[in-house]
This record gives C-alpha cells, sequence and structure tokens, in this order.
C-alpha cells in the first residue's frame, strides 16, 4: 500500500492560484502552478502566486509540475519557482506554448528548457506511479484533466472543465476516455467547482458564436472586443464575426498578439481570411464600420483599458460617439464593482456596452449537471471540490451527495490541509505552509501584512513627517520641528493645527533628551504616540506619523 498526502497549496477557498500537490511515497506530483489577481484590498499588488514553502522543502521528491491548461490561473506562477528549482513541466502543445511565453518574460527563466508536450496517449511512468490524461473542454485548446495512479487507486484531477456537445473538434471532451478511467478505481477526484452554484446549463460555444455574429452585423460603427487573449476559442469567434462583417481586427492588448500568433503557429487558431488582422498603424486608416479593436488589457486585465478609452488615457483607442464596447469574456465575482464602473465611463463618453452574457449564461466551467456527469463517469469514493471560494466549494459537495457520494466521503480542504490515505480512509491529518505570496513589480514575496496595513492607512488618511535636528551631547534642540502632510490635511488652511503638532514634538523631544538612558527607538515611538493621540483628538483620522530624528555632527559643526 502506498503512502499519500493530497495537498491544497492554492485554489481553494479562492477564486484562481490553482496548485495541487499529491504525494505518493517519495514522490511528489503537482497539479497545475496559476496566480491570482488582486483583490482591491491589496493595494499595489500585481499578482498573487502560492506559497512553495512545502515544494521547496520537499524539493528532492518533486517528480514534476503538470498543468491542465494554459491560462494564468493554471502557469502564472511558474516563473517564480522555475527561476529556483529545475522541475520537468510536462503540459498539451499549446499550454506549454503559453508556458514558454510566460518563462521567457522573466529575466531569471528565459532559458528554461524543461518543458515536455503531452496529450491523452502519453502514460508518463514514475517508479510504481504513473501520470496520463484525457481531454476536456475549455475555452482554450489543449486543456486536460490529469491521472495519477498508484498501487491504492487513481487520483483523479479535473482542471477547468465543462461538457459542451457542440464543441468544435478541436475543443471536444473524450468522453469515451473518461468513462474507460472510471471502470477502474479512482480513489479520490479534485473537481472543479468554479460554477457549481449555477443551476442553469451553460450556453454553447455555437450559440455564443451566433450572439457575436448578431451583434457584428447589426452594428454599423466602431466595434471595440474586450476579453482575455488566452481565451481562445473566444478570439476565433471574434475573428469569424469580423470576416463575415468585413471587418479588419487590430490586436492592441499587451499579449494580446503574442499569444495570438503562437495559437496561429501552432494552428489553434485559423484566419478567416489572410487579411484580417490589420496593424496599429492601419488603424487611422480604417473607417469605423470596417474596424474591430481586440484588446486584452495588461496581464489579461481588459476593464482597466477600457477605462483608460473612455478616459482618453488609451495609447492608441479613445471611445467616442458610435463605439460598441463588446466585452465577450466574463470577469471574476471581485470584478463586479469595477465592471459597473467601466460601463457607467463608456456611456458618458457616447459609448454603447453590450456583455456577452448580458442574456447568456456563459462559463468555461461546468454547471451542477456537467459537475454530476463527471462523477457518474468516475464513480469516485471521494470527491475533494477545489478551484472556488468556500460557497462553491459547499455547492458542489451538495450536488455530489444527490447523485450518491456519502457525505463522509467529501472533504472540503482549507488551503495548506494534507489530507492523507491511511486505513483504507481519506482524512485530514496536518496542515502544511500555504497561502499568500504577493508580487509587487520586480519583489516577491517581500510585501507583508504590514506594508499593505500601511498603504490602507496612506490611501485612508495620508502620512504625517516630522523633522527635528538635536544636539545630543549639549541635550537640546539645535533647529525647530517642521511639520510635512501629504493626504491628511491642507496645510495653508491647517496651520494651528501644525504649530501644536510642532510644539508636541519639540517637548517630547526635549523630554527623552533630558532621559539619563537616551534611546533613538524610544525617541521615535514616543514621538509618534504623542502625535497619534493629538491627531486622533482633533481630526478622528490615523495617518502614518513618519518621524525623522538627526544628530548634529560635533566634529563638523566645531570647524566651521
Amino acid at each position: 500500500m502506498a503512502k499519500i498526502n493530497l495537498v491544497a497549496l492554492g485554489g481553494v477557498r479562492e477564486n484562481g492560484k490553482n496548485m495541487y500537490a499529491v504525494e505518493v511515497d517519495d514522490q511528489i506530483f503537482v497539479c497545475d502552478f496559476g496566480l491570482k489577481y488582486p483583490d482591491n484590498d491589496l493595494m499595489g499588488i500585481d499578482i498573487v502566486i502560492p506559497d512553495t514553502t512545502y515544494l521547496v522543502d520537499n524539493i528532492d521528491k518533486v517528480a514534476g509540475i503538470f498543468l491542465s491548461h494554459g491560462h494564468a490561473d493554471a502557469i502564472g506562477a511558474l516563473p517564480y519557482f522555475l527561476s529556483e528549482h529545475n522541475v520537468p513541466v510536462y503540459g498539451s502543445e499549446l499550454t506549454i506554448a503559453l508556458a514558454r511565453i510566460v518563462t521567457k518574460q522573466n529575466p531569471k527563466t528565459r532559458k528554461f528548457k524543461n518543458f515536455h508536450v503531452v496529450d491523452e496517449k502519453s502514460n508518463l511512468k514514475f517508479g510504481k506511479t504513473y501520470v496520463s490524461f484525457f481531454r476536456t473542454t475549455h475555452s482554450i485548446p489543449g486543456s486536460m484533466g490529469i491521472v495519477i495512479g498508484t498501487p491504492n487507486g487513481q487520483i483523479v484531477y479535473t482542471g477547468d472543465f465543462k461538457f459542451d456537445q457542440s464543441a468544435s473538434e478541436m475543443y471536444k471532451t473524450n468522453f469515451g476516455r473518461i468513462a474507460h478511467i472510471g471502470d477502474r478505481k479512482v480513489l479520490a477526484l479534485l473537481s472543479d467547482s468554479a460554477n457549481a452554484e449555477s443551476p442553469y446549463q451553460m450556453a454553447s460555444e455555437r450559440e455564443i458564436a451566433d450572439s457575436i455574429n448578431e451583434s457584428f452585423k447589426y452594428h454599423t460603427g466602431r466595434i471595440i472586443v474586450a476579453t482575455v487573449a488566452s481565451n481562445i476559442m473566444r478570439v476565433q469567434q471574434v475573428l469569424n464575426a469580423a470576416a463575415a462583417t468585413n471587418r479588419r481586427v487590430v490586436l492592441t492588448g499587451h499579449d494580446a498578439e503574442k499569444i495570438v500568433r503562437t495559437a496561429l503557429d501552432l494552428n489553434y487558431l485559423v484566419l478567416p481570411n489572410p487579411d484580417i488582422l490589420a496593424t496599429t498603424k492601419e488603424l487611422k486608416t480604417l473607417a469605423p464600420e470596417e474596424t474591430v479593436i481586440l484588446e486584452n488589457g495588461r496581464i489579461g486585465e481588459p476593464l482597466k483599458s477600457l477605462q483608460k478609452m473612455a478616459s482618453s488615457r488609451h495609447r492608441l483607442i479613445h471611445i467616442g460617439e458610435g463605439d460598441l464596447v463588446f466585452i465577450v469574456s466574463t470577469p471574476s465575482h471581485a470584478m463586479e464593482t469595477t465592471l459597473a464602473r467601466t460601463k457607467d465611463m463608456i456611456y458618458r463618453v457616447g459609448g454603447e456596452v453590450k456583455a456577452v452574457f448580458d442574456d447568456k449564461h456563459v462559463s468555461g466551467h461546468g454547471a451542477r449537471q456537467d459537475l454530476q456527469l463527471m462523477i457518474n463517469l468516475l464513480h469516485p469514493e471521494y470527491l475533494i471540490p477545489v478551484q472556488g471560494e468556500y460557497r462553491q466549494l459547499a455547492a458542489h459537495a451538495e450536488i455530489a451527495e444527490e447523485v450518491g457520494i456519502p457525505a463522509d466521503h467529501v472533504i472540503i480542504p482549507a488551503l495548506g490541509d494534507i489530507i492523507s490515505y491511511t486505513k483504507g480512509q481519506l482524512h485530514v491529518s496536518g496542515s502544511a505552509p500555504a497561502g499568500n505570496t504577493m508580487i509587487d513589480g520586480i519583489g516577491v514575496g517581500d510585501i507583508g501584512n504590514i506594508v499593505l496595513r500601511d498603504r490602507k492607512m496612506l490611501s485612508e488618511d495620508g502620512i504625517m513627517i516630522a523633522v527635528v535636528t538635536i544636539d545630543r551631547k549639549k541635550k537640546r534642540i539645535v533647529s525647530r520641528p517642521k511639520i510635512q502632510s501629504r493626504g491628511f490635511v491642507y496645510m495653508k488652511t491647517s496651520k494651528d493645527l501644525l504649530a501644536e503638532c510642532g510644539k508636541i514634538v519639540a517637548d517630547t523631544v526635549q523630554k527623552n533628551l533630558d532621559n539619563k538612558e537616551f534611546d533613538w527607538s524610544h525617541l521615535k515611538q514616543d514621538v509618534r504616540d504623542g502625535l497619534a493621540r493629538y491627531l486622533f483628538d482633533q481630526t478622528k483620522r490615523r495617518p502614518v506619523i513618519l518621524p525623522v530624528i538627526m544628530e548634529v555632527n560635533q566634529n563638523s559643526a566645531k570647524r566651521q
């Protein structure tokens, strides 16, 4: 009997950041290595990736990283781990091509080459454990579920999936392969829960394509399409609709051209006609009725780019009268406020907004019927809902019980939970280090809760800086305190307040100078405490207080 541990290092009780470690004896198989985009309260943070401490501590056991598809929530964190660890990475042809783009964007991983292309016919052996794959339907070609075969049964990870009977050949699910996997013992199913709350069957891609075609046909002005560049299926539908209405497509997003060109080179995208793509230089020569602009924004976030277009801050496009902004990717729940604000800005400048999800249920993730069908095809002994917030994981647990999975055989993991197989049962046996590693610029993990707290305080109440110069030997203040404020009060109308602050600083500093046991840290803390009490009493606000205490150089003073 093999020793088996399942560890959710990301992707549970949250959206994105998918990463799941399957430990079989002395080997660890990592399923996906994704990032997530920050919520509004993570001020200034660019992206969030999983804490990889557990993998680093067991790096000799890591057999490989196995990718389910090429979206950022599955591949985006790769460079930050591969820069330090040369671990083999496996995925479909397009997934690996997109992973190469991601790693080449990071200077530390530009030369990383340990990539391996696999497909659903691949069967990789690692001692007594094997890894195989099965095709799934998602919004990007090459999406695959991952099967880790152990002596105790199979561990199946679905990745992102839905069932669509009208999907084209490139996107079709291999039902026969899934059923074949289910004919053998499936110990645990780690299944996508992102859309588990929805009681509606998702619109088929054929219906969505018809909706896009109709919108293009009846709009006579310029069309600006907002989507995620890696949503290859949607990009193909936009290209087809543009060709059908005699329009040309201009790619303006940060990542769009690289991803689209890669998909074209691998024949996962097909140009309806050779001249369908126009350059940004040709944009000025195209009439509005001939133009489609495909915008995906920086790091896959088109809404912020649309806001720049609506406020005339975009480098190329300014939204105006007669423009149709067509949003064809469903934003996350965290972006609902941003979406509403973006729509309002577009309407204010005379544009029109339409979203493909306004009148259809659109998602790349399966609804309850799809999730139940996956369970019925695989017959797992245990279900572990993953990829979603807690309410979505709980909804997945409920629908699993409807198809006969006992309640005690459904485990809703918390981040870092170690689910172990002992005495024929799976159970939570402990926890591993897990959480968020925040990326800000080139900094990796150097932003913590204290920095975020300070940023929040700065954004809400501003900062006050108190500068004072002292002569420690003579125990006196050389120059009276200078007070500066930014984002707290308007200095010209707050002279009395600032004068009193200067007096508090002077009294506090002098009291510390007169103390026989002078201490720099105590002095600064006393200044902070004194100002904080006074300012809160006067304004009911708590700005960040920064004391700057300088000491006069005695030798330099004597020479002068």
